[in-house]
C-alpha cells in the first residue's frame, strides 16, 4: 500500500508541474479537479491491487476506468511521474511497460499485433493526442511522439517522431530558437 501511496503522490506532482509549473501543495491540491487525474489514481490503485494479488479489487478499478473512456490494461506497468495530461480515449494493452515520467495526451493507443507484443517506454516520454504504439516496438527515453503519429518501428532515446507513419524529424536548439 505504501508503494502505491508514493507512486501516487509522484504522479501528482509530476501532473502539477506540467499543468501548473510547479509542484507546490496548491498546485497539487488543484491538479486534483484536472482531466485525466482521476483515472491516474484509479490505474495506481489497479495497479496497487495486482501486486497485492487482490484480483477482484483490481478488476473493480479497471472497470471505473473504463467507465470512464479511458482503458488501461491489468497488467500494464508504468514507473513514478506517470501523467495522463488528458485521459478521453486513451487505450493502452496490459503487457505495456513504460519507465518514469512518462506523460500521454487524449486519445493515445498503445498496443499489440499479436499477443504479449506491446510497445515498451523508457523515461522522460511525451506522447501527443491520437499517436499510436502499435507492436514490439521501444521508444527512447527523452523521446517524443507527435499527434497523431503511427510508430511502427524503435524509436532511439531522444528522438521525435511524426507522420504516418512515423519519422524522426530534427528537434530545434535553443539557439536557434533565441536568434
Amino acid at each position: 500500500m505504501r508503494k502505491t501511496l508514493e507512486l501516487i503522490a509522484s504522479d501528482l506532482k509530476a501532473k502539477a508541474e506540467w499543468t501548473y509549473g510547479n509542484a507546490s501543495r496548491g498546485s497539487v491540491l488543484k491538479t486534483l479537479a484536472t482531466d485525466g487525474t482521476q483515472q491516474m489514481i484509479v490505474y495506481r490503485l489497479m495497479q496497487g491491487a495486482r501486486r497485492a494479488k487482490l484480483a477482484p479489487l483490481e478488476i473493480l478499478f479497471n472497470k471505473i476506468n473504463v467507465a470512464s473512456g479511458c482503458v488501461i490494461g491489468r497488467g500494464t506497468e508504468f514507473g513514478p511521474g506517470f501523467v495522463l495530461v488528458h485521459s478521453n480515449g486513451i487505450v493502452i494493452n496490459g503487457s505495456v511497460r513504460g519507465g518514469s515520467n512518462v506523460r500521454l495526451e487524449h486519445q493515445v493507443t498503445m498496443g499489440t499485433r499479436e499477443k504479449d507484443d506491446s510497445p515498451t517506454l523508457g523515461d522522460d516520454i511525451y506522447i501527443g493526442a491520437g499517436a499510436k504504439i502499435i507492436g514490439s516496438i521501444n521508444v527512447g527515453s527523452g523521446a517524443r511522439v507527435g499527434a497523431n503519429a503511427v510508430v511502427l518501428k524503435d524509436v532511439p532515446p531522444a528522438t521525435t517522431v511524426v507522420g504516418v507513419p512515423a519519422k524522426p524529424v530534427p528537434r530545434r536548439s535553443v539557439s536557434k530558437l533565441t536568434s
